[in-house]
């Protein structure tokens, strides 16, 4: 089938104790650290790798500062990891290295990545919750607890921001030669693609900007409503800055809560995101659609005051 899903993210940043307790705090399982380096999983085996001494054979980081330098990607076989190899091999080296990952860049200069994948089956237990409504119960003597520390169930995409010149050349790499397909065309903004062998509305998505790339943000997926509200207002205690208020997305329909990383761009927590299959008819926006169905208002947003 080809690329399943997100397999690893890696960042070159300069605060490895900050950047740690930030992603303790947003729930990844700790893996490994270094004097230089940290390791963090979602419950489906995804890696985050933070990095103070990036390794000198990623491409140039694209933006000043701490940000993303490589998105792996995750292949459902040797076969099919082959195949795309070798059509990413045509035109730009790629380096296969001793763990499995073979690496080059794309069209914008964003380390790329292509690995076998290793999935693991996520424990989803703690939720979605079960909701009550009239006509509906499904939720009998059973009083709700606190979310508590909330755990990431996977990475389920990644936004890069890209120049808007050579903006079809990069879309065009990811769409021929690694087998994504765009589900939603936002002119004026950016593509939004699906890898072959998962079903949200998106894995990817290309931002364009007039004259600028880096990290836009990546998101992770948590298992419902009360997760996102409950881990932002985590990392808010925590003392880390909440980046979008709560919303509802409009491409896609999550539910999202963005926070400021150290690493670079932002983080979001993510519920409820639309399931598409190979029906979907791509949608192509003449215009930008509102960025959101809705957003937290209240009534102290009218009077001028702070919310809280």
């Amino acid at each position: 089938m080809g690329i399943q899903r997100i397999e690893s993210v890696t960042y070159s940043i300069d605060d490895l104790d900050e950047c740690v307790r930030f992603f303790t705090d947003f729930g990844l399982i700790p893996v490994e650290r270094t004097a230089t380096r940290a390791t963090f999983e979602t419950l489906a085996g995804q890696t985050l790798h933070l990095d103070t001494r990036p390794d000198p054979s990623l491409p140039p980081a694209l933006e000043d500062g701490p940000t993303l330098r490589e998105v792996v990607w995750g292949v459902d076989t040797e076969a099919e990891l082959a195949k795309l190899v070798a059509r990413v091999s045509v035109d730009r080296e790629v380096t296969r290295t001793g763990d499995g990952v073979h690496r080059t860049r794309d069209e914008t200069g964003f380390g790329l990545g292509l690995a076998l994948a290793r999935p693991k089956a996520p424990d989803a237990s703690g939720g979605p919750r079960e909701a009550n409504v009239s006509g509906s119960v499904r939720r009998w003597n059973t009083p709700l607890e606190p979310v508590g520390q909330v755990r990431p169930l996977r990475m389920c995409h990644v936004a890069l921001n890209i120049p808007k010149t050579g903006q079809e050349e990069a879309v065009a790499f990811y769409l021929d030669r690694l087998g994504f397909r765009a589900t939603d065309v936002v002119k004026p903004m950016g593509t939004f693609m699906q890898c072959e062998g998962d079903d949200d509305q998106h894995n990817f998505l290309l931002c364009h900007r007039p004259d600028r790339a880096g990290v836009n943000h990546v998101s992770y997926e948590v298992p419902g409503f009360d997760d996102v509200i409950e881990g932002g207002n985590h990392m808010i205690a925590q003392g880390w800055q909440e980046a979008r208020r709560l919303g509802r997305h409009t491409v896609g329909s999550n539910v999202f809560r963005f926070v400021h990383a150290p690493c670079g761009g932002r983080v979001e927590y993510a519920a409820d995101m639309d399931r598409v299959d190979a029906s979907y008819e791509t949608r192509v926006h003449e215009t930008t659609p509102p960025h959101h169905i809705w957003t937290l208002r209240t009534s102290r947003d009218a009077s001028g005051n702070p919310a809280s």
